[in-house]
């Protein structure tokens, strides 16, 4: 991949996450949270009896994209530093935003399913997202080899009745 989406931004975090809001508000939504801690953000909310919850990671404060110049390495001032790092999360924040939004207008326009579109997202009755559930499996099935065909007997004659 070659460019980011909204590197140049200059929305906020919160007017990014206030349009989130209101999306979701647009869009049915009946709940809806948010908290962060240093590392991560979390946005969850209620659409039609379904939990959903997003992560989103927080760049590291400390790392060398912000403390050092992109061109030759060097140290950038703190208030440089603090500059860059918050240009990431106005980034992060739009992507979410334009995430959610299109997720939602696909799921309106009849595309996909809510289910469908927002699977890896929902949370089951044990506080995990499905993601979390089953990921771990996923990529185990995808070490091992043990992935089914994509198009099952693909390849295979079919099996004939009789004549």
């Amino acid at each position: 991949m070659t460019g980011r989406y909204a590197v140049d931004t200059s929305v906020t975090a919160d007017r990014s996450r206030a349009e989130i809001e209101r999306t979701l508000t647009r869009y049915g939504a009946r709940g809806f949270m948010y908290g962060w801690d240093e590392s991560q953000a979390v946005l969850g909310f209620v659409v039609g009896g379904r939990q959903v919850r997003f992560v989103l990671p927080m760049p590291d404060r400390q790392a060398k994209e912000f403390t050092h110049t992109p061109g030759k390495g060097l140290l950038r001032s703190g208030q440089a530093a603090e500059a860059a790092y918050e240009q990431a999360v106005r980034q992060r924040w739009r992507a979410l935003a334009l995430v959610i939004k299109a997720k939602l207008e696909a799921v309106e326009a009849g595309i996909v399913t809510f289910d469908d579109e927002f699977l890896a997202h929902l949370v089951l009755p044990t506080g995990e997202t499905v993601a979390q559930a089953i990921g771990p499996n996923v990529a185990e099935a995808y070490r091992t080899g043990a992935v089914p065909q994509m198009l099952p007997n693909y390849g295979t004659p079919a099996i004939e009745g009789p004549r």
